[in-house]
């Protein structure tokens, strides 16, 4: 695909990947700003997802001007306020005429509020984690980071439900058996470091079968999660060592600083998706490029089409 790079041959190949599943219909809720009306534009002219546009139609149709873009072969439903657009964008899955939601140029907080609404919402049971899907240019394999965008100061219970929602997805893009590491500055358990002691409970728990279908480690520090040479100098018997296809980081703040820090320093391209409802939710910045646009869609038709195969 055109979009594409030839160094992120990860995305390359999810993109390659989902074009051939049928697009998904998605509920683009508020596409009101040129960025996020021509990402959703973008996932359709690559066959990901089929977006149903949700919001002010005056607005939507004078940014589609502005662009211009047709947009009178999309489905359209004209809702005058965000709130509204957010709910019927929901309600639309409940009907079965929307498999994904996308966030368009609205606040995250006033989407994932009907999201986790008990009447009408979308909760599956666990907690709403983001994902932040990451192809680094000569990485061996996707990184995948959570969570960056959602939840700032997790507990144990959204650290568990983080760690099962990025192990799904990870196997729904291709790994068979995702290698996770719960990362923290020090690979000993110490009371002066709590995410220490949050990390050996993850591990405990992944034991126990409370987290299911992958290998789960820690605590680990970055250099041992990304190198296997690093685990044999601090003389560390490790199977994820080297070879981590999920972080779990700490908090909010390690989480978003690691993932841009390898946009921006590393080259790499990221999608952004959130976990833990009845389907996947499409969340992307207003600085995110085509790439990262399109990767996000891609992993959402992906896991869509997979899903019912993690039971």
């Amino acid at each position: 695909m055109s979009d594409t790079s030839p160094h992120h041959t990860h995305f390359a190949r999810l993109l390659e990947e989902a074009a051939n599943l049928p697009a998904i219909p998605t509920s683009v809720v508020a596409p009101e700003k040129p960025d996020a009306l021509a990402g959703a534009l973008l996932g359709a002219d690559h066959g990901l997802i089929d977006p149903i546009l949700i919001g002010d139609m005056s607005k939507i149709e004078a940014v589609a001007g502005d662009l211009g873009v047709d947009i009178s072969a999309y489905r359209s439903i004209d809702v005058p306020n965000h709130d509204a657009a957010a709910a019927k964008g929901v309600a639309l899955v409940h009907e079965g005429a929307a498999k994904a939601v996308m966030k368009g140029h609205l606040h995250t907080d006033v989407l994932l509020r009907h999201v986790v609404k008990r009447e009408g919402g979308l909760r599956i049971g666990r907690r709403l984690s983001h994902v932040f899907v990451t192809d680094v240019p000569g990485s061996e394999r996707l990184v995948l980071i959570t969570d960056g965008a959602i939840n700032v100061l997790p507990d144990l219970t959204t650290k568990a439900d983080t760690t099962q929602n990025a192990i799904d997805l990870a196997r729904t893009l291709g790994v068979e058996v995702p290698h996770v590491a719960i990362l923290s500055a020090v690979e000993s358990v110490t009371e002066a470091v709590p995410s220490t002691l949050d990390a050996a409970e993850i591990v405990a728990r992944a034991k126990a079968g409370e987290i299911s279908g992958g290998i789960v480690e820690g605590p680990l520090s970055m250099d041992i999660a990304v190198d296997q040479a690093a685990a044999q100098g601090k003389g560390l018997s490790s199977v994820v060592a080297g070879r981590a296809d999920v972080m779990v980081v700490p908090n909010l703040e390690a989480g978003n600083m690691f993932a841009k820090a390898l946009t921006h320093y590393a080259g790499a391209e990221k999608a952004g998706i959130v976990m833990g409802a009845a389907v996947p939710i499409i969340l992307t910045s207003r600085s995110d490029g085509k790439m990262a646009r399109l990767a996000s869609c891609a992993v959402a038709a992906l896991y869509e089409a997979h899903k019912d195969s993690l039971s």
